[in-house]
């Protein structure tokens, strides 16, 4: 069984989310970006410790300027699996729309981890359709 990390790369925070067998969805907590070395060493040492065989990245379909910089931070890390991209469109918003009122504060990155969460379930869906 294939473990796999997604991560929901934002300017300020990046959201992590974890399965270990393609069930059960974890968001892990999220990475502070203090800088891009130190952040792409963060997601490496994340994709070490829990051993993922694959990166599922989300990406912005409707912003170029991120995709370009997302691709460029996905280019900085050392890993050798299976890198798959995803559109993360509106996560953000279906995210925060369901956390009204549960989460009060958006800068700890819960809610990055919920949307790297969100990013990993529909990528493990689009896995069953292809069956």
């Amino acid at each position: 069984m294939e473990k796999i990390i997604a991560i929901d790369v934002g300017l300020k925070r990046i959201g992590v989310a974890f399965t270990p067998n393609a069930s059960v969805v974890v968001p892990l907590p999220a990475i502070i970006r203090k800088n891009r070395n130190q952040a792409a060493r963060e997601v490496e040492n994340t994709l070490k410790e829990y051993k993922a065989d694959i990166l599922v990245v989300g990406l912005p379909m409707t912003n170029e300027e991120m995709q370009r910089r997302i691709k460029h931070f996905v280019s900085l890390l050392n890993f050798d699996g299976k890198i798959e991209f995803v559109d993360e469109s509106y996560t953000s918003a279906v995210v925060e729309e369901e956390m009204k009122g549960k989460i009060k504060y958006k800068r700890d990155g819960r809610v990055d981890s919920l949307v790297a969460k969100m990013l990993l379930e529909r990528f493990l869906e689009n896995c069953k359709k292809k069956q």
